[in-house]
């Protein structure tokens, strides 16, 4: 309990209302706290176990966070058990309310704490989104597997020329309206499709071709996306919809495949675009395993004279 007090004194200094992960148990790196995550967003310390542990445990841990809280910014603390399915998160001292935003980098997303899995906001994903930010100035840009827009929201800010979301929940993309009217960017240039995307390459085309184009699937969505099998109908497809010297960030976040597979996939089925480099991902959620975590790689098709 001393060490993990110690490294959420040291990641808490200079809090700010940016979301940030103060505790990242589940890149192995501390070997008794691989089922925790603790994330510091405004005065909220949200809180989730990925697995069971002892009611004593529980309980001590619980104790040495409200203690914690008090020379903090935090007055609220949350737990999720992301263990249990469709479980409510639970208030530990504090309040919750349905508004909630994360801010990174002067970016605002919605959240949603209530629910025990995903908060409409993926925090590994920053040095991603600041990429996109920083390189599509008077860009047309397509958000593959978009979800709320992240993608979307980064790429506006950086002065892209249009933004083309797809995605097939129609209940994220509405979200992803939301998060563009809380920055207060303009939806006319932007397109929101709830479509299939392995059923939608003649839409994406008539929209084509693009600039930048991100690719950032679930690694497995039973009936829609499976990553072993689908992410090479995509790459088959690039060059129907890529402009001359197309940026493409292709990610996966599948522990069981390295890096190597995503490049082998272009390899093999698009040649002409080349491997530039792979991202790194937030210090926060330093890994004891770098392979088997998130992978940003960037790839660029070849400008032919």
């Amino acid at each position: 309990m001393d060490t993990l007090k110690e490294v959420l004194e040291k990641n808490s200094l200079n809090l700010t209302n940016e979301f940030k992960r103060i505790f990242h148990g589940r890149g192995e790196v501390y070997e008794n706290w691989k089922f925790l995550t603790i994330d510091s967003i405004d005065d909220i310390l949200s809180v989730a176990f990925y697995s069971e542990i002892s009611l004593e445990l529980e309980t001590e841990l619980l104790n040495m966070l409200v203690n914690f809280i008090q020379n903090t910014r935090h007055s609220t603390i949350i737990l999720q058990r992301r263990y249990i399915d469709k479980t409510v998160t639970e208030v530990i001292i504090g309040r919750l309310t349905d508004e909630n935003i994360a801010v990174e980098n002067n970016l605002k997303f919605k959240l949603n704490l209530q629910s025990n899995q995903n908060s409409g906001y993926f925090p590994d994903m920053k040095n991603g989104r600041e990429y996109i930010n920083n390189i599509s100035k008077d860009k047309k840009v397509l958000n593959l597997f978009s979800y709320t827009c992240g993608f979307s929201l980064a790429a506006l800010k950086g002065g892209a020329k249009s933004v083309v979301n797809m995605d097939m929940a129609k209940g994220a993309l509405n979200t992803g309206r939301v998060n563009h009217q809380l920055n207060n960017l303009d939806t006319k240039k932007v397109k929101f499709y709830p479509h299939n995307i392995l059923k939608s390459f003649g839409r994406i085309k008539r929209d084509g071709p693009f600039d930048i184009i991100i690719i950032d699937p679930p690694t497995f969505q039973r009936g829609s996306f499976e990553a072993t099998k689908d992410y090479q109908k995509i790459i088959k497809k690039l060059h129907e919809f890529a402009s001359e010297g197309c940026t493409v960030l292709a990610c996966l976040n599948a522990p069981q495949l390295d890096e190597n597979y995503i490049i082998n996939i272009f390899k093999e089925f698009a040649p002409n675009f080349s491997f530039v480099k792979r991202l790194d991902n937030p210090k926060e959620f330093e890994t004891s395993q770098p392979q088997r975590a998130l992978k940003n790689l960037v790839f660029n098709k070849l400008i032919i004279p």
